[in-house]
């Protein structure tokens, strides 16, 4: 799912010679919001938040990138959104000159960051479908679903889903306090809806009802 995969060995070899690696730690930030743009960036383990300030001192948490997911598609001069680490991880970074340079070298190159930005838009919609649930229930449930379609897309399995983030995290996602969310998931798990087999992980037991409570019948 990475930005390299469009590319034959030989041009990945030329792609890693201005390719930087960059290791974080849990919480730690990779760029801040307002920042001079001066790198693009493709995750390759772990998991980042992306969140804005809000005028009044809040934040808002604007989404999680998993790896293979690219941070810079949609900045231009500063970084619009301040993207953390929310687990330890590592990102390839590239200066952003010599990504452009790359990409009118390599039309395939080209070609899969605008596969990227297309995927990057689904997520921002996705993210506003679930902000636009009215009751908790239906929030966190569109949440989870939309957290085990991206695992599976990755790779990964559809359940249990893996949440390496804090509730606190989910609550900022989400536009709940931290106590409605927690409340949230005990009452999905009372219904038989989900299990809660550690703080970070929800097994879906009944996909089709959780997404009737989503209010979403695609799932």
């Amino acid at each position: 799912m990475a930005v390299c995969a469009a590319l034959a060995d030989d041009e990945v070899a030329e792609m890693e010679r201005v390719m930087s690696s960059f290791t974080l730690e849990p919480n730690q930030a990779l760029v801040e919001e307002g920042d001079p743009k001066r790198r693009v960036f493709t995750l390759t383990s772990g998991m980042l938040r992306l969140s804005l300030m809000l005028p009044d001192g809040r934040r808002q948490i604007t989404g999680f990138l998993m790896p293979g997911d690219y941070l810079g598609l949609s900045d231009d001069e500063v970084y619009s959104q301040t993207a953390e680490a929310v687990m330890p991880s590592v990102l390839c970074g590239f200066a952003t000159a010599d990504m452009d340079k790359l990409m009118e070298r390599y039309g395939r190159l080209k070609d899969r960051l605008h596969l990227m930005t297309r995927r990057a838009l689904r997520q921002a919609r996705e993210s506003q479908m679930i902000l636009g649930r009215l009751a908790p229930s239906e929030k966190v449930a569109s949440f989870l679903l939309v957290m085990s379609a991206r695992a599976a897309e990755h790779g990964q399995p559809e359940s249990p889903v893996h949440l390496p983030m804090t509730r606190t995290d989910i609550a900022d996602f989400l536009g709940l306090t931290v106590e409605t969310v927690s409340r949230t998931f005990t009452k999905l798990k009372t219904q038989g809806l989900i299990r809660l087999p550690d703080p970070h992980s929800v097994e879906i037991v009944d996909k089709r009802l959780l997404a009737a409570v989503a209010g979403n019948v695609a799932y």
